[in-house]
């Protein structure tokens, strides 16, 4: 029997007309179930902040495992830091887990924030999205509302509407619509979950109410309204789009900055010294993630189908691509003069101080590097070894790839290179301890962030600064 079961009164009177104003006063009374699909970065959280306000939620995910490991309070990763709330919520029974949605007499709210994968022409980016709404609808009742956060491409709300009235209801009428796209920034001390202004498009006044009374728990309903649902799906992609295009123009700036001997470092700090105008970014192995790699590509399909070009962001997308590849070839000419095979790539995760490896420069840069015959290992010490076979799908990665979370000065003396990806706070006094012992040959860093030392051995290499190599250097490993 599901969880759940103490929730639901399947037989629904056919005479039951809940309006949208009826479920605003069952929301504000807390006399409603909402139901979350996709308990993941995004979906969990929320489920946790509404649980413990109050409402009784029902959080929605395919995935049986994940289920049956919430269930035994098995919590992992970014799970770990809502653990006394969720544990309490589930102790007062306001939380509860399900594999699917099932039918209530009780005023139903469904968010959506199922995952949305990188659009190709063999995958359908919102091909989760309209699964959840079509399994939700299938359990509706006039009076219902949706609230949609993935990222999802432009005119998406508005198939949804349509599947929406051909099962009988009539959006901003007897059913609700909104699209409130997530905005996370994870360690971001001043912008968090709880303060950060929410875009949102609702099909009218009442399913607003409906969507601001309960985001009063998630980010004091800090909403900003916009007119139409196209408005909002473009903005969630241009933010990122954004984001991309500074990341590729910068790094390809150190790119350039490399051919003409100049320290790319060097420019972006002067540049930043101009107090309008200007927002510096920094040299990277390129960018990561699950929303910078793949919103701006909505934006790109999007103006294609409407017969024009959006150069800015393809080229964004091909620099973003190569970066991996230019940095490989880069080590690849070092290690021709300094010797040796074995590599380590140091951090995996997208982003500084995280645990999230989806889409992962650093892996980008394991697969490189192997096809370039090196032999090449991952270090991040956020790694979770029982996320293994989601990270590896994540990242298309295949065959038998060596990833630790935890390595000492005897293993790191085995290795010719260490390629610094990203500079976590946990191990940087480690790193400056093996370029202080030299217990490396070379040390390139993609984001130019370790101090040189002019009394260690190891080759410091900074991505965007041509320093020349010294041809006299090499050591035996």
């Amino acid at each position: 029997m599901s969880e759940i079961s103490k929730l639901k009164n399947v037989q629904i009177p056919k005479n039951l007309q809940m309006s949208l104003e009826k479920t605003l006063q069952r929301i504000l009374k807390k006399n409603c179930i909402i139901e979350v699909f996709g308990l993941g970065y995004i979906g969990f959280p929320i489920s946790v902040r509404l649980a413990k306000a109050g409402f009784k939620i029902v959080g929605i995910d395919k995935n049986k495992q994940k289920l049956d490991r919430l269930e035994k309070g098995d919590l992992v990763d970014f799970e770990i830091n809502h653990k006394k709330v969720f544990f309490d919520t589930r102790k007062k029974e306001r939380f509860f887990l399900s594999r699917n949605p099932e039918k209530s007499s009780k005023s139903k709210v469904a968010i959506i924030c199922v995952p949305t994968p990188i659009p190709s022409k063999k995958t359908n980016s919102n091909f989760y999205v309209m699964s959840a709404i079509g399994n939700y609808l299938s359990t509706c009742n006039k009076g219902d509302s949706i609230i949609i956060e993935s990222s999802i491409e432009v005119g998406t709300i508005e198939k949804i509407q349509k599947r929406i009235e051909k099962k009988g209801f009539e959006v901003g009428k007897d059913f609700g619509l909104s699209y409130c796209p997530e905005r996370i920034d994870p360690l971001n001390v001043k912008w968090n979950v709880h303060n950060i202004p929410r875009v949102i498009y609702s099909s009218d006044n009442v399913t607003y109410k409906i969507a601001k009374n309960i985001y009063k728990y998630v980010n004091k309903a800090n909403l900003v309204r916009v007119s139409s649902p196209r408005v909002a799906e473009i903005t969630k992609s241009f933010e990122n789009s954004f984001r991309l295009v500074n990341i590729s123009l910068v790094n390809e700036l150190a790119i350039l900055c490399e051919g003409l001997n100049v320290d790319v470092s060097e420019v972006i700090k002067a540049a930043s010294t101009k107090p309008f105008g200007f927002m510096p970014f920094y040299t990277s192995a390129g960018a990561g993630g699950h929303c910078i790699p793949k919103d701006p590509i909505f934006l790109l399909n999007s103006s294609r189908k409407y017969g024009m070009n959006f150069h800015n962001i393809e080229s964004a997308i091909k620099i973003n691509s190569k970066i991996p590849f230019y940095i490989a070839q880069s080590i690849k000419k070092i290690l021709s003069h300094v010797g040796g095979k074995k590599i380590i790539i140091w951090g995996l995760t997208y982003k500084e101080n995280i645990n999230d490896m989806r889409d992962s420069p650093g892996i980008k840069l394991i697969k490189k590097l192997r096809s370039l015959g090196y032999e090449v290992i991952g270090y991040d010490p956020y790694y979770d070894k029982k996320l293994k076979d989601f990270y590896f799908l994540e990242n298309n990665l295949t065959g038998n790839v060596d990833i630790v979370n935890e390595i000492d000065d005897d293993d790191i003396s085995k290795f010719s290179c260490i390629v610094v990806v990203q500079h976590h706070n946990l191990v940087k006094n480690k790193l400056e301890d093996i370029y202080q012992k030299s217990l490396v040959s070379v040390i390139y860093d993609c984001q130019s962030r370790l101090k040189v030392n002019p009394n260690s051995k190891t080759i410091l290499k900074f991505f965007g600064n041509n320093e020349k190599i010294p041809l006299s250097y090499k050591k035996n490993y």
